[in-house]
C-alpha cells in the first residue's frame, strides 16, 4: 500500500494506529550524578516496559554494568546482563526510580555509579510493552517439565530472554536466550561469548502467540519459589504503520561468505541492532544504534557489549544501514549470527514545519547535550551550515547517517564531519569542542527524516544502472546526490520526477537534458535509478542523496513563472514559509537561501547562495512573508523573478 493510500485508509482510526517512536527510543544523555528525568515520549507509565540503560564512558569506579529495570518488578529493581547474580533492589536511591507517561526518572545518591553517574555519558533503551513488539512477564518456577507461562505479545515471539530475579537456593543464574532462528532444542546465554548449545531449557517446544513453554532447568524453571522474568521481542508480526500491517522488529540470522561479509533484508531501515555469533564461541553480543553511532559505508560502528562491562568504543566492526537493511563486513567467514533488528522512525507522516525543520542563526555558549548549539528539539539527521560572513569552506551539508561533511559549491569528496560537530545531542547538533561561544557568524538548517517529507540515502555505486531504495513513502520532487569518495564531482539534482534533466547544485547552470544521469528514468516512491556516471554510480564509489518531497501543510516543492512584479507563491500553508530555495531553470542562476532565524519579513531579508563562498546578503527585499507560502517582490533580479522565467523552489513551513 503506498504511503498516500495508507493515510486515506487511517485517516477514521488514527488514534488507533502504533508507531515504531511511540514503543521504542535511544535516548542519550549525560549523568548528572544526582535526580534527572528522561523523557522520550515512551507510556511506560500507562502501557509498561523495559529501560536498559548503560554508562558510555568509565567513571571513578571503571565501567559500569547493563542495568535492566522494568514496570512488573518495579521501580529500584535492577538486573545485570553483564551478570550472573539475581536481582539487587535498590529502591529510591538508585536506577530508575520512577516510571512516567514520557520516560522514567534515574537517580544515583552516590553520584559516581549507576545509569546517571554524574558528567558520564549514558545510553538507555526503552521498549515499551505493546502487542506485536515487546512484552514483559515475571513468573514462578514450578520444576515440571512443560510448565507454559502467558503472554500478552499478541505473536509468536521471535526472542525471549529469561533471567532469574530471586531465589533462595541459586546463587547464580545465566541469562538464558531462546531464539527462532536457533531452534526450541536450544540456547544462548546474554551474559556469555560461546555458541549455541543443546538443552532443554524450552521443553522441545515452540512458543505460540500466547504462552512459551519451559522445561526443569534452574535458570528458568526450579521448583523452590524461584521467581523469573522473562523478556519477549515479536518477529515480523506487523501491527504498526499509518494501514497497521508494517513490521517494526525482526528477530533473523544470517551467515557472513567467505570475505566475511553479509547483508540483510528487512524492508525497512534499522535504529537498533543485537547481535551475536551463533556457530562458535568466543564472540560478545554487540549492540548498535543509530543514535550513537550506525553509520554508511566506510566507518565502523560504536560498540556497547551485553556480556561485558566494558565502555563503548569503536572497533574494526563494520555494520551499515540501508534503506532495506543493513550489512555487516570484515568478520569473520562463513559465520552464522543471529539478531534482533529495530525499524528507523519516525514512521508518522508530520503535521506541521516544527516537527521536522529548525532554522538557526546564532551560536549558544556552554553547548551540552541538552543545550545544543543547534537546538533543534528533536535529533537532526541532516544539518547544513551556512557561513554568514562568507567562506572559502562554503555552505556544508552534514547527514548523521555518516557524520561527515561535504560542501555544495565544491566537487571535492566528504571530509571528517566529528572535528567540527556531533549528533549525539538528543535535541539537536553539538558543537565538536564541548563549548562554543563565537560570535554569530554562521546559521544552520536543520532536517529530520520524515515520510512524506525528507529522507537520506546512502549507497555505493556499481558502474551500471541500479535502483536505489529509499524510504520517503512518495515519490520524490527534489532529489540532491554527491559522491562522497571521489573528488572532482558535482552535486546533480532531478527535479520533479524528470529522469531526462539535471541542474547541479554547485553551479548556476540551467536544466540540462542527459540521459547519463538518471537513465532518463524519474524516482518513484520507493527508488530513484542511476548509472554508472561518476555523478550518480560510478563503481566502488560511495554516494549521499538527499530525498525533498510536498508534505502537506509542511513542505512544498515546486514551480513557478516570473512575473517581474510581486509574485505570491501559494504552498497551501497557514502561517507561511519559514525556508525558501529557489533556482532558475530556463537559464542561469544562483540556489537563493532564506529562512526565518535570520529574517523573512517585510523589509530587507538576508540570504545565502548554496553554490557560492559569498557572503550572505543583508541589503535586499526580494522575499516576504505572505501566509500561504512567500511573496516575491518586484524588485527580485532575474535569477528569482524574470518575467517569463522559469523556477523550482523548495518551502517549509
Amino acid at each position: 500500500m503506498t504511503l498516500k493510500n495508507a493515510l486515506v485508509s487511517a485517516a477514521g482510526n488514527a488514534a488507533e494506529n502504533a508507531y515504531i517512536e511511540d514503543v521504542f527510543s535511544t535516548y542519550l544523555y549525560t549523568g548528572n550524578g544526582g535526580t534527572q528525568t528522561i523523557t522520550n515520549g515512551i507510556d511506560l507509565a500507562g502501557e509498561g516496559g523495559l529501560v536498559w540503560a548503560k554508562n558510555r564512558a568509565a567513571n571513578t569506579f571503571g565501567s559500569e554494568a547493563h542495568e535492566w529495570y522494568d514496570t512488573v518488578r518495579g521501580v529500584g529493581n535492577a538486573i545485570f546482563s553483564d551478570s550472573t547474580s539475581a536481582q539487587s533492589a535498590f529502591g529510591s536511591s538508585r536506577g530508575v526510580t520512577a516510571f512516567s507517561t514520557s520516560g522514567f526518572t534515574v537517580t544515583n545518591s552516590s553520584s559516581l555509579i549507576g545509569p546517571n553517574s554524574n558528567g558520564i555519558t549514558e545510553v538507555s533503551w526503552t521498549f515499551r510493552k505493546a502487542e506485536k513488539f515487546f512484552d514483559v512477564v515475571t513468573y514462578t518456577g514450578n520444576g515440571v517439565a512443560g510448565r507454559t507461562v502467558a503472554h500478552n505479545l499478541g505473536s509468536v515471539p521471535g526472542c525471549i530472554i529469561i533471567k532469574v530475579v530471586t531465589s533462595s537456593s541459586i546463587g547464580s543464574s545465566d541469562w538464558v536466550v531462546y531464539h527462532r532462528s536457533t531452534g526450541n532444542s536450544k540456547w544462548l546465554a546474554l551474559n556469555l561469548t560461546r555458541a549455541e548449545a543443546a538443552g532443554t531449557f524450552w521443553n522441545n517446544t515452540d512458543p505460540t502467540d500466547t504462552h512459551f513453554t519451559l522445561g526443569i532447568n534452574q535458570d528458568v524453571n526450579k521448583g523452590d519459589g524461584t521467581t523469573y522474568v522473562a523478556y519477549l521481542f515479536a518477529h515480523d508480526a506487523g501491527g504498526f504503520g499509518a494501514d497497521g500491517t508494517e513490521n517494526v522488529i525482526s528477530c533473523g540470522a544470517f551467515t557472513t561468505d567467505g570475505s566475511g561479509n553479509a547483508t540483510v533484508n528487512l524492508g525497512w531501515e534499522p535504529q537498533w541492532v543485537l547481535m551475536k555469533i551463533s556457530s562458535s564461541s568466543g564472540d560478545d553480543w554487540k549492540v548498535l544504534d543509530n543514535m550513537r553511532g550506525l553509520y554508511a559505508p566506510s566507518q565502523n560502528a560504536a560498540l556497547l557489549k551485553p556480556n561485558t562491562a566494558e565502555q563503548e568504543y569503536v572497533g574494526s566492526f563494520s555494520c551499515y544501514p540501508n534503506a532495506t537493511g543493513f550489512t555487516i563486513a570484515n568478520t569473520p567467514l562463513n559465520t552464522t549470527y543471529i539478531y534482533i533488528a529495530i525499524r528507523r522512525g519516525p514512521m508518522k507522516v508530520p503535521e506541521s514545519g516544527t516537527e521536522v525543520f529548525a532554522p538557526f542563526a546564532t551560536r549558544s555558549s556552554g553547548v551540552d547535550q541538552a543545550n545544543p548549539m543547534f537546538n533543534a528539539g528533536w535529533p537532526v539527521d541532516l544539518l547544513i551550515q551556512g557561513f554568514r560572513a562568507g567562506s572559502t569552506s562554503a555552505q556544508m551539508f552534514m547527514p548523521r547517517l555518516t557524520n561527515n561533511l561535504l560542501r555544495s559549491s565544491t566537487t571535492g569528496a566528504e571530509t571528517n564531519g566529528s572535528t567540527a560537530y556531533s549528533f549525539t545531542g538528543m535535541l539537536g547538533v553539538l558543537s565538536a569542542s564541548g563549548n562554543d561561544s563565537s560570535s554569530a557568524d554562521i546559521c544552520g538548517w536543520n532536517f529530520r527524516r520524515a515520510p512524506g517529507f525528507f529522507d537520506v540515502v546512502a549507497y555505493t555505486g556499481t558502474g551500471a544502472v541500479q535502483n536505489v531504495a529509499h524510504n520517503l513513502g512518495v515519490a520524490p520532487e527534489l532529489l540532491i546526490v554527491k559522491s562522497r569518495s571521489l573528488n572532482g564531482q558535482e552535486w546533480p539534482v532531478q527535479v520533479l520526477g524528470d529522469g531526462t534533466k539535471i541542474l547541479k547544485l554547485n553551479s548556476t547552470s540551467a536544466f540540462i537534458t542527459n540521459s547519463a544521469y538518471w537513465n532518463d528514468t524519474g524516482a518513484t516512491e520507493s527508488v530513484f535509478t542511476v548509472t554508472g556516471s561518476g555523478l550518480t554510480g560510478s563503481s566502488g564509489a560511495t554516494y549521499i542523496a538527499y530525498l525533498f518531497a510536498s508534505c502537506p501543510g509542511v513542505s512544498k516543492v515546486g514551480t513557478y513563472t516570473g512575473t517581474g512584479t510581486t509574485n505570491q507563491i501559494d504552498c497551501g500553508f497557514s502561517g507561511g514559509a519559514r525556508y525558501v530555495l529557489i533556482k532558475r531553470t530556463d537559464s542561469t542562476g544562483d540556489w537563493y537561501v532564506w529562512d526565518s532565524a535570520r529574517g523573512i519579513v517585510a523589509g530587507n531579508d538576508p540570504y545565502l547562495l548554496l553554490n557560492s563562498t559569498a557572503a550572505e546578503v543583508t541589503s535586499t527585499d526580494y522575499v516576504d512573508t505572505y501566509s500561504a507560502g512567500f511573496e516575491i517582490s518586484s524588485t527580485a533580479p532575474a535569477g528569482i523573478n524574470a518575467s517569463g522565467g522559469s523556477y523550482i523552489y523548495l518551502a517549509i513551513a
